[in-house]
């Protein structure tokens, strides 16, 4: 096995940064042989704040990934969040030839059609994903290449990102020593991590509860048919805890990652916490820890739900079922309170169907991570997501080029 079989996932969370390192074996299983995950506080809501925090939090995980791998990473696909990103669905057409079979630049042709759409001046666009195509007005066609017809018709969803936050991500990543082999939302990437088979060949709605945002998508087929970032996440809990114990907020993560749940007749109303600051010393059971914790929640999943409402319509008539995934999503009792929310068959969404370090990433906090590891594998070449082993040639022209990058 070659070094070109190598995808490396960065994850670039409010509260965390997140480096996988996956290689492809020769039966096409994704091994995964690496892993670092260290703080972040350089970000807010999914956007940079600090680069230079950032920067070294990056390169500290990268660091720990490839000391575990055995290898240096050169490259990563890059997860991105926030509210600047912005989602919409377009329609595309394009004429064929009569007499002729559609081709594949027929297809790009339509495609290129329907992203044809007004945005702002200072937006990218990250993602253009075809959702079904449709053949003189025969719909849900999957691939139309070589069929007959002479109109070709197709949906895309597409996700922009504004310039300056994507700018901001890309360089945290270049100046820690790694190209940046593209940048995929979230919500996508915790998809192809977390939705099994048979989801996919449903409606899933996948709920990423992050730090600072919440990622929401909607899978149809297998394909991301909507997205959006809700600006709450598991750091407003703590805040919330924080607040009302007068603590500081890392002492309310604490409190909240050992005693939190968030249904309150979950809780043990004979467990009393102590909890303290420079000034007093107060008390409180778990019971009335969990009403503090269940409104942000049930807040979280009421925006979720208005948020596909308002643009698919009824959830319960669109979904088949929700998967919830992320690091709050390890709050006990929030898969309950999310089947009263949104009355369908709930459950909590953590990487599946890889090896190697099995037991290292089986934790919804690395959804995202695992998951730009799947895309990568699914829509790179393996020669642009290659890793260099320590003291190589291709290791420092690249550092070399990404130092050119930032002057030109």
């Amino acid at each position: 096995m070659t070094d070109d079989h190598i995808i490396v996932g960065l994850d670039i969370g409010s509260t965390k940064i997140c480096t996988v390192i996956g290689e492809v074996a020769a039966d096409g299983v994704l091994d995964i042989i690496g892993e670092g995950t260290v703080p972040s506080d350089g970000l807010r809501k999914g956007v940079v704040v600090n680069l230079e925090r950032t920067i070294a939090s990056v390169r500290q995980s990268i660091s720990a990934a490839e000391r575990v791998a055995g290898v240096e990473v050169q490259a990563a696909w890059v997860g991105i969040a926030g509210s600047h990103l912005k989602a919409l669905t377009s329609h595309g057409i394009a004429a064929i030839r009569r007499g002729q079979e559609i081709t594949r630049p027929d297809v790009e042709r339509t495609i290129e059609n329907a992203q044809a759409v007004p945005l702002e001046a200072n937006m990218d666009i990250i993602h253009v994903i075809p959702q079904e195509y449709v053949v003189d007005g025969h719909d849900g066609i999957r691939d139309p290449v070589g069929m007959s017809g002479v109109r070709l018709e197709v949906d895309v969803h597409i996700v922009a990102g504004a310039q300056g936050p994507l700018q901001n991500l890309k360089r945290c990543a270049r100046d820690a020593g790694i190209a940046v082999d593209g940048v995929v939302v979230q919500a996508l990437a915790s998809g192809l991590a977390v939705l099994n088979q048979a989801e996919e060949e449903l409606i899933s709605l996948l709920i990423d509860i992050g730090g600072g945002t919440t990622d929401v998508g909607v899978f149809r087929r297998g394909q991301l048919a909507h997205s959006a970032v809700i600006p709450l996440g598991g750091d407003h809990i703590t805040q919330d805890i924080s607040q009302w114990l007068r603590i500081p907020p890392d002492e309310a993560e604490r409190v909240k990652k050992r005693y939190g749940v968030a249904l309150p007749d979950m809780a043990d109303r004979d467990v009393e916490l102590e909890v303290s600051n420079a000034n007093y010393t107060t008390s409180l059971s778990t019971f009335e820890l969990a009403q503090v914790i269940k409104p942000r929640v049930m807040e979280i999943l009421d925006l979720v739900k208005q948020n596909i409402e308002q643009r698919m319509g009824a959830l319960e008539l669109l979904a088949g079922n929700v998967v919830i995934t992320g690091g709050a999503s390890l709050t006990p009792g929030l898969d309950q309170i999310a089947i009263d929310r949104f009355r369908l068959p709930v459950r909590i969404g953590k990487p599946e169907g890889v090896s190697g370090l099995v037991d290292v990433v089986a934790s919804p906090a690395h959804a995202t991570a695992v998951g730009l590891v799947r895309y990568g594998v699914q829509h790179a070449p393996f020669e642009h997501t290659k890793a260099a082993r320590p003291d190589t040639p291709s290791r420092i022209m690249g550092t070399i080029r990404n130092l050119l990058k930032d002057f030109f």
